[in-house]
């Protein structure tokens, strides 16, 4: 069996059609057609979002907070690796290089996702995994999946589709309320909504 290494990129970031309450990172391989969708809460969903759309936050999320002691600490991340497919759940490790070593670390693969966006560091998995899970047949994916990771989120209590009935006095006062709230996902969505505009 092929252990041949295979580089992902993220492709989409959305909520999830199967799990309620649930988002889908979509990573796809780069060069390539093949999908790998992950379902993944809502929590490390906003933490994926913040970093691909360069958000500031007031304070740092447990995720820049990672970032800043690896730093301070002199360990780079080289890379992640979604290494193992097990009963329908993702395995992965963060592959981080210190002055000294070479260190694996287990981690859940939201939260290396959430890494590896601050960083800039590369993702792999395994050809055997892309292939056990990559679907070609449209009604089998479980996710939704958005032209661009910004494009097509949606909340329960704000639709996307409001959005653009609301003056940009009032799309620059919702985001100033939903950053305070620290909601990252539907600020990425008005931000989307004001640029279009401009």
């Amino acid at each position: 069996m092929s252990r041949r290494k295979i580089e992902l990129e993220i492709m989409a970031l959305s909520q999830s059609v199967t799990q309620s309450h649930s988002y889908a990172v979509v990573l796809t391989e780069v060069n390539g057609t093949r999908k790998l969708p992950i379902v993944i809460g809502s929590a490390e969903a906003q933490a994926i979002a913040v970093a691909l759309e360069n958000m500031h936050t007031t304070r740092p999320l447990t995720h820049d907070l990672m970032k800043n002691m690896m730093m301070a600490f002199s360990i780079e991340l080289k890379e992640i690796l979604i290494h193992k497919l097990h009963e329908g759940i993702f395995y992965a490790k963060l592959i981080c290089q210190s002055p000294y070593e070479t260190i694996e670390i287990d981690s859940r693969t939201s939260d290396a996702i959430a890494i590896a966006v601050r960083f800039g560091a590369p993702i792999y998995t395994y050809d055997p995994i892309l292939n056990a899970v990559s679907t070609k047949d449209e009604s089998d994916r479980p996710y939704m999946e958005p032209k661009h990771p910004s494009s097509d989120y949606t909340t329960e209590s704000e639709p996307a589709n409001e959005l653009a009935s609301m003056s940009l006095t009032d799309l620059n006062k919702l985001l100033d309320d939903v950053l305070e709230r620290e909601d990252y996902i539907f600020a990425a969505l008005i931000r989307d909504e004001i640029n279009k505009r401009r």
